[in-house]
């Protein structure tokens, strides 16, 4: 069973879909022939890219008329951040702060 996670991650996996992630970073709420403009993906790939992000939830669609615009969804990203990334940065910056306190005691004697 493939948890959200792991969908977000397997998104994450492909420089095309990281492109379009960027590319909605820069502009947020671009249709699909803008996202197409200047890539070198095909449309069908572009779309294709887009429904694993979609699935990922780490694009939404919202229709405005006949327009389908894309947007970035962070929320995603930051849970997976919070999970595996800033846990270990607190521990990282713990033992940085321990070094720097027995380095200002060695400084002391």
């Amino acid at each position: 069973m493939e948890t959200d996670s792991d969908k977000v991650f397997k998104a994450l996996g492909d420089p095309g879909r990281r492109l379009l992630l960027d590319r909605l970073h820069d502009e947020n709420g671009q249709t699909l022939g803008q996202l197409c403009q200047h890539l070198e993906m095909t449309r069908q790939a572009v779309t294709k890219h887009l429904k694993q992000l979609e699935r990922a939830n780490l694009i939404v669609p919202i229709w405005r008329g006949r327009e389908k615009l894309h947007y970035l969804n962070p929320m995603p990203i930051h849970e997976i951040a919070d999970r595996w990334i800033q846990k270990h940065e607190r521990a990282r910056l713990r033992v940085l702060a321990e070094l720097k306190n027995n380095l200002e005691g060695d400084s002391h004697e």
